[in-house]
């Protein structure tokens, strides 16, 4: 829905070494960023308590239909309200931002939409694809993806913003591997995109 190298657990597996995409995670705190965060690296759940600054861990991906992977340097910034204003000294050149949020909160979607919509509509982030995760899809009285999607007024980010609506369970990693499929997917397109814009400039110089 949407317009560490070498660790033998992993969830993606190892393949040879290339640039790494950089990818920052945010949310809300008690999303589940960092259980996200973990669960891609080490394949388990592990116990998390709430950021006070950032996390980083690198993660491989394979790519459907292909032998080449993707690698992604991810930096899972913590979603405290005193901490969001440092957001945008995260995302300053990132490739991809993931944005995870709490399907079973339905009283602090219209609090993540705001900080949503705020860091998309920074200048330096125009056009960065955008990863939404609905986690805790697996708990009682989760939203619908459909729900969330409206909740957070998704179709509002503008043409110019590429989105990608995720369903996760971030405990057993359910959805993570394919939402990261889509964000690798539509970074691609966009430095395609660049590319050819760039072409199209230097002929007509």
């Amino acid at each position: 829905m949407g317009n560490g190298f070498s660790e033998p657990r992993s969830l993606l597996p190892v393949f040879p070494a290339f640039r790494s995409l950089h990818i920052v995670i945010l949310g809300l705190d008690c999303a589940g960023k960092t259980t996200v965060l973990y669960r891609l690296r080490f394949n388990e759940f592990l116990n998390t308590v709430p950021t006070k600054g950032f996390n980083a861990e690198r993660v491989r991906l394979p790519l459907d239909g292909s032998r080449r992977c993707a690698s992604f340097h991810l930096w899972d910034v913590g979603g405290q309200e005193k901490l969001r204003p440092l957001w945008r000294a995260y995302t300053r050149g990132a490739d991809g931002l993931v944005f995870v949020v709490d399907s079973v909160d339905a009283e602090r979607l219209e609090e993540a939409r705001a900080e949503l919509h705020k860091v998309a509509r920074l200048a330096e982030n125009h056009g960065v694809p955008v990863l939404v995760v609905a986690n805790k899809q697996d708990l009682r009285g989760s939203l619908a993806p459909a729900q969330i999607q409206e909740a957070l007024a998704l179709s509002e980010l503008g043409p110019a913003t590429p989105w990608h609506l995720q369903p996760a369970c971030a405990i057993i990693g359910e959805g993570l591997g394919e939402g990261l499929q889509r964000l690798h997917a539509m970074i691609a397109k966009r430095r395609q995109a660049l590319r050819q814009q760039q072409h199209r400039q230097r002929r007509k110089r």
